[in-house]
């Protein structure tokens, strides 16, 4: 799998979100993470959010985009108190 990201975002995501693209990278790995369609926040391409463990340790939401054999990282954040709590919940299942 090859990821891909604009420089410029990266650094502002690092800056706001304090998550690495490099980290969010690796949330596709994680076994029990989600992936799910985000119809919401583009009309011009299909957009995915995954939610899974990072290789820190840390529960990471990651809005991205295939382009073509890549994936095109949009933002990562850790997950809200609630978004846990409900991911927990579901992989507990």
């Amino acid at each position: 799998m090859e990821f891909e990201w604009d420089p410029k975002k990266a650094a502002k995501n690092l800056r706001k979100h304090r998550v690495s693209f490099s980290e969010a990278t690796t949330v596709c790995g994680d076994l029990l993470g989600t992936t799910v369609p985000d119809p919401d926040h583009s009309l011009a391409e299909d957009r995915y959010i995954t939610v899974g463990m990072s290789s820190r340790r840390r529960l990471v939401i990651v809005a991205h985009t295939e382009r073509g054999e890549r994936i095109r990282i949009i933002s990562a954040r850790e997950l809200t108190r609630a978004e846990r709590e409900a991911y927990e919940e579901e992989t507990q299942k």
